[in-house]
C-alpha cells in the first residue's frame, strides 16, 4: 500500500507547545481560544513549515538563552515525533511574570 501520512497543523502546534514548556524559564505557552489548544501558529508555505510560539517567561531569566533553547527543543521534538524540519521557529516573548504573586 502506498500513500503518505499527513500531520495536521494542530498536532504540530501541540508538539511545539509541549517542547517549549519543557524549557527552564518558560512559565507557559499562551493558550488559544479553544480549550487545550495552544496559540502556536503553524505556517505552511512553499518555503517549508514555520512556527511562531508565544511564551510567558519568568522574570529575571535571560531572554536570549531561553529563546534559543526553545528553538532547539522544538526543532528536535518535531524531528523525532513527526519527521518535520521547520524552516524557522520564532519565539515571541508575550509576557514576563514575577515568581511572586
Amino acid at each position: 500500500m502506498e500513500g503518505q501520512a499527513l500531520i495536521s497543523p494542530e498536532v504540530l502546534a501541540r508538539y511545539a507547545a509541549d517542547a517549549a514548556r519543557e524549557v527552564e524559564g518558560v512559565r507557559r505557552v499562551i493558550s488559544g481560544h479553544l480549550r487545550r489548544q495552544p496559540s502556536v501558529r503553524v505556517l505552511v508555505g512553499d518555503d517549508g513549515v514555520r512556527f511562531q510560539i508565544p511564551v510567558v517567561l519568568e522574570y529575571g531569566i535571560p531572554i536570549l538563552p531561553v529563546a534559543r533553547e526553545v528553538q532547539r527543543r522544538v526543532r528536535r521534538y518535531l524531528k523525532v515525533m513527526a519527521d518535520v524540519y521547520p524552516t524557522s521557529v520564532e519565539v515571541v516573548v508575550a509576557q514576563i511574570e514575577s515568581g511572586q504573586g
